[in-house]
């Protein structure tokens, strides 16, 4: 496999996006799609049909809320399925596989609001608890792919009123003093690597339907990668053109997809000519 392609999505309901989703697929072809709020337990996760679409999947769910899935078109197994530093949660966030020497990291970070309540310092935490996994995996100089909704804003360019969402979990100041926290780390944020000053977005809200149309939105969908991935990085784009289908995820399709380079294994011949 000279290129592993790799997409993320929150599907907003698998179930209700399936269609979107296997048709985005027959016609890509992607190696691997991270998959987000899929909103269903685990046996009833549509395991069946995403075998006939020529995937395989793990996923991690709970009832009508949370639930992240990794599908791949080569068998993979879970790794870990639940982020460190708190026993007690049993929210379906976390999600991690491993293709190559590469890990796959998929998450659904907590949205956090309103930010008077619970909701907010327990996002805290668990972006606490996450930069503590990422630092553990950058000092052990590995190589992973994180990715996912982090319903986080990372600068104002990721938004298109800035100063209507200071006091929102998503772009407040907590939330960005962790989240620059971990990025200072060392990872990169592939799309802006790529499309330093464009401005797009990832989300738009169902209940105001001219967003989309006049591009009024969030960039909350990321993908997080560390000095050992980065300078294998080819492409990182937003395809938000499934967004204007009938029945769309408010997040948009695909949010962000990218290329990694790997060396092809050697030929045979090269191997007796060594």
């Amino acid at each position: 496999m000279n290129n592993i392609r790799i997409a993320s999505w929150n599907v907003n309901s698998i179930r209700a996006r399936f269609d979107i989703l296997s048709k985005w697929l027959k016609k890509n072809q992607y190696d691997v799609i991270f998959v987000q709020e899929t909103k269903v337990q685990d046996h009833e996760f549509p395991i069946d049909d995403i075998k006939n679409i020529g995937y395989e999947a793990i996923f991690l769910g709970q009832k009508s809320y949370n639930g992240v899935a990794i599908l791949s078109k080569e068998k993979i197994d879970i790794v870990n399925k639940n982020l460190p530093g708190d026993n007690k949660d049993d929210q379906a966030r976390f999600l991690t596989s491993k293709i190559k020497d590469i890990e796959l990291i998929c998450i659904y970070l907590p949205n956090g609001n309103p930010i008077d309540t619970d909701k907010f310092p327990y996002k805290l935490k668990w972006m606490d608890r996450l930069t503590d996994y990422i630092k553990k995996k950058l000092n052990e100089n590995k190589k992973f792919v994180l990715a996912g909704d982090f319903n986080v804003i990372p600068k104002e360019i990721d938004v298109h009123n800035p100063e209507s969402w200071t006091n929102d979990a998503l772009f407040h100041e907590d939330t960005l003093k962790k989240f620059w926290a971990m990025m200072n780390l060392g990872l990169t944020d592939a799309y802006r690597a790529i499309n330093e000053d464009k401005v797009e977005y990832t989300f738009f809200d169902y209940k105001r339907v001219t967003n989309f149309i006049n591009n009024k939105g969030l960039r909350i969908d990321h993908f997080l990668l560390p000095p050992s991935m980065i300078d294998k990085l080819d492409k990182c784009y937003i395809d938000s053109k499934l967004r204007g289908l009938e029945k769309p995820s408010d997040h948009v399709l695909l949010p962000l997809v990218f290329h990694i380079k790997t060396h092809p294994k050697p030929r045979q011949m090269d191997l007796e000519k060594n």
